[in-house]
């Protein structure tokens, strides 16, 4: 099989083990049936997910320019405690913004390199905690906007991580500690703001991944610096695709770019 195709971040059901799959022109992959197999990949190009240009992707699948002009490329989604879509603010397209911004999101914890606290879209679950490779996720609240998710998050995690720390992501420890108890401790630095908005039942999710074997020792492939590469694929986890050397490929921070699939 050969197929070319621009990485975009892997889609995924969260079936028991999740499935991954990417998007080509007409049709999609399943990234699963891959699973033992000698995958190639040849770096062949760019193309800007917004402008369309081949110009060298900066970040988030953009170019340089669209990174810093385009709403995709905005502070408050990183920074989500940024969004002023409810003032009427604009940042750069207040009619993108507030379709973002003014929706329900969830607050809650994962389990990942350790336990976390994180913010995303409510339509966006459960594939964000997939995305980020989460063992475990309780929902703690629903707001109805991302500012206050936001704020809730700036104020917790300034008592638990909100960071994934991704090599240890990639390895088979498990991460100890309980979310509920977790839940427990942080009630109490719940901004008065949003305090009404936590769930009377924390919903709860758990993810298994397709992974042959975990790496000892992992090493991060960069398609800029190595322009092809093939190796057996031992799992994939998160936005990650493992190889049984101990190489990993992070899909999602290649999105924009071109590559050539043999397998």
């Amino acid at each position: 099989m050969k197929s070319e195709l621009i990485l975009s971040k892997m889609d995924a059901e969260a079936t028991d083990p999740v499935r991954y799959f990417l998007d080509t022109d007409d049709d999609f992959l399943v990234v699963n049936e891959w699973l033992g197999r000698t995958v190639e990949f040849e770096h062949t190009g760019y193309q800007c997910k917004v402008c369309g240009s081949d110009e060298p992707i900066f970040r988030m699948g953009m170019c340089k320019k669209c990174f810093f002009e385009s709403p995709y490329g905005g502070d408050w989604i990183v920074h989500p405690e940024l969004s002023k879509a409810h003032e009427d603010i604009e940042d750069r397209d207040l009619t993108f913004e507030k379709r973002m911004q003014l929706q329900p999101h969830y607050v809650y914890l994962a389990k990942t390199s350790g336990i976390k606290v994180g913010v995303t879209r409510k339509s966006q679950a459960p594939n964000r905690w997939i995305d980020q490779g989460a063992d475990e996720a309780l929902v703690i609240m629903q707001t109805p906007n991302r500012y206050l998710a936001g704020i809730t998050e700036v104020a917790l995690k300034a008592h638990v991580n909100d960071k994934t720390g991704w090599r240890q992501m990639l390895t088979e420890r498990i991460t100890e500690g309980s979310l509920t108890e977790t839940y427990e401790e942080l009630k109490a630095y719940i901004p008065e703001e949003t305090y009404d908005y936590l769930l009377e039942s924390p919903l709860s999710f758990r993810f298994r991944y397709p992974v042959l074997s975990y790496p000892s020792r992992i090493t991060s492939v960069k398609l800029d610096k190595q322009k092809s590469f093939s190796g057996r694929l031992a799992g994939i986890k998160g936005q990650y695709l493992i190889f049984d050397d101990g190489r990993v490929l992070n899909v999602r921070n290649h999105e924009g770019y071109v590559v050539e699939i043999k397998l």
